[in-house]
């Protein structure tokens, strides 16, 4: 597997957040984590990607509460869930976060650059950059113009351009759909397929799990931060139960 999630767990103070997760994505697969809000879906992406870690760290040096992270986190067979969030990065593993969080009075240039700080070779950088304008046209007409002026459909897409600048090897998204008009909601998950089809592998966490479904290998079911149900969208849906109370179909 190039991802592997062996019982994760995460606690803010005495709230428990994520409890005893296990996952796992293989090479080319679209795996998504669905679940109602507040399920633990984007705490779990956040852990996977060292943010939970980091701000653990920020929490115990101003004393305001504690976190408490257990479990393993192995990816491309390297434990990584003891290293900090940049070197995750560095080894292919790159968050998109939910609501997107542009660095708002920077340009959309800027920020793509910003999303490629980690990278080494400015030829390579160049070329992803080119690869990101061909996804998101619509960003390189909006090059020079800040960030924060965009419309929100926009926003997200620079969201996954940045995300897309770190050269990822897996790239986990969270709730790109948050807050979009639906035609364009339509065509930021069109653009997630094509970027499936680039050959990156994809973590993405959603609510709209009626679309979610057509473009998945494999799917995770959280509910109030456990694993309740797994499989392919056609054995999920078989259950009428999980159907209707978990998944809102």
């Amino acid at each position: 597997m190039l991802l592997d999630v062996s019982h994760l767990s995460v606690r803010y103070d005495k709230a428990v957040l994520v409890n005893d997760v296990s996952l796992s994505v293989a090479k080319g697969e679209l795996v998504a984590l669905v679940g109602p809000n507040g399920a633990g879906k984007s705490t779990a992406l956040r852990a996977i990607s060292g943010l939970v870690a980091w701000e653990r760290e920020i929490k115990r040096r101003s004393t305001s509460g504690d976190i408490s992270i257990e479990g393993t986190i192995t990816f491309k067979g390297e434990r990584i869930d003891q290293i900090p969030a940049h070197a995750i990065v560095q080894r292919g593993l790159v968050l998109c976060p939910e609501r997107r969080r542009p660095f708002r009075e920077m340009s959309v240039l800027e920020n793509l650059w910003a999303g490629a700080y980690l990278q080494k070779d400015k030829k390579k950088t160049e070329d992803i950059l080119k690869k990101v304008y061909e996804l998101f046209p619509v960003l390189q007409k909006r090059a020079a113009q800040i960030s924060g002026t965009l419309s929100g459909g926009e926003q997200q897409m620079l969201a996954i351009g940045r995300a897309f600048m770190s050269d990822p090897e897996l790239l986990c998204i969270d709730e790109p759909s948050t807050g979009l008009a639906p035609l364009i909601r339509q065509e930021v998950f069109e653009k997630i397929s094509e970027i499936k089809r680039m050959g990156i592998t994809i973590l993405l966490v959603e609510q709209e799990v009626s679309t979610v479904f057509k473009m998945s290998s494999r799917n995770y079911v959280l509910s109030s931060g456990k694993i309740i149900a797994q499989g392919t969208a056609e054995e999920l849906l078989q259950n009428e139960v999980l159907r209707k109370s978990y998944l809102g179909l």
